[in-house]
């Protein structure tokens, strides 16, 4: 998101920063997730996911997904309301209001999907939505969600960890980071006529940040299949990383040797960098990041939050060991 400063210096938003959040009319009221039992197998968890996508793609309307509860990996903190995490986004793709994708995102066709895993691996995979679904149990995780332009939710995201993935492809010695590569149909997605970016999307890990357990590739949020305008049928949660980190509507993973370019890097690599973990010592060259403002929390003068290192989440802090991130921000 862009920001003006107004003469007394202050960072002020754009009017997408501060006009009502998008309401759905019309919408069915979801239910709320499932809580699972331990004697569910994982058999019984698929032929659920699978029943769940059939009706789904039978109606149009979402469903819902069922999840074991990972609370080791999950925060307490107040969750964001529904309609705050469904209704206030970015993904430019579809507009670049917050209200934007919720209205746009319809046209978005999540089936058939398909999504290619290749590179360097000694076994690549071209896999659809069913057969991600059913690769490894899914879990609910409550992650914080903060954003690089100040903002910050707190989402019960449904998958499992990216590592159950790229373990099924073998990658090779010489596979140092990770490239994921979003749709671009111009066709379905209104948002690329802007040419705010070079289309595809294209986000990127070290091969150890892919592979760590809170690394989250995710199907669905709020006990439901993902909506469109949040990255379905499938994208990426990075919980310690700034949110345009976790690539939406992933079509392909190509693991490489070198680190990838990635599209806001290529932007403007003064103000995203490759790692862009979440630090409230390192500013954004427009704005601070020592503080953040919780979407959905009520009150015109509500204070803000502290930034936590890493958004919270320390136990990725031997990731980075030794690296001065500061310049590898």
């Amino acid at each position: 998101m862009l920001f003006k400063r107004n003469p007394n210096g202050i960072d002020l938003p754009f009017p997408s920063e501060i006009t009502p959040q998008a309401v759905y009319e019309g919408r069915r009221q979801f239910i709320t997730r499932m809580a699972a039992t331990a004697a569910v197998g994982s058999g019984m968890w698929e032929m659920a996911n699978r029943e769940a996508f059939a009706q789904a793609a039978a109606s149009g309307g979402a469903q819902k997904l069922a999840a074991r509860a990972n609370v080791a990996l999950s925060t307490d903190e107040k969750q964001t309301p529904f309609k705050d995490a469904a209704g206030y986004n970015n993904f430019y793709e579809f507009g670049l209001d917050k209200s934007d994708p919720a209205e746009n995102a319809h046209t978005l066709r999540t089936r058939p999907w398909t999504v290619r895993i290749e590179g360097e691996v000694n076994k690549p995979l071209t896999l659809d939505i069913d057969s991600l679904l059913k690769l490894a149990p899914l879990e609910e995780r409550i992650y914080r969600l903060r954003c690089v332009e100040g903002w910050s939710m707190v989402i019960p995201w449904i998958g499992y960890s990216l590592s159950n993935l790229l373990k099924q492809v073998e990658p090779t010695g010489n596979a140092k980071f990770v490239e994921f590569t979003t749709l671009a149909d111009r066709k379905q997605m209104p948002g690329l006529r802007s040419g705010v970016l070079d289309w595809p999307y294209v986000e990127g890990l070290r091969i150890d940040e892919a592979m760590h357990p809170l690394t989250l590739l995710t199907m669905g949020m709020y006990g439901q299949v993902l909506p469109n305008q949040n990255g379905a049928p499938v994208r990426l949660v990075v919980p310690w990383k700034y949110g345009f980190k976790s690539a939406k509507s992933i079509v392909r993973i190509r693991l490489v040797s070198r680190q990838p370019r990635t599209a806001w890097n290529d932007s403007a690599p003064r103000e995203y960098g490759f790692y862009s973990n979440v630090n409230p010592n390192v500013d954004h060259p427009r704005w601070s990041q020592a503080s953040e403002r919780r979407i959905g929390e009520t009150g015109l003068f509500q204070p803000k939050r502290k930034t936590l290192m890493f958004n919270g989440y320390d136990q990725v802090a031997s990731l980075y060991t030794g690296m001065d991130l500061k310049r590898y921000y």
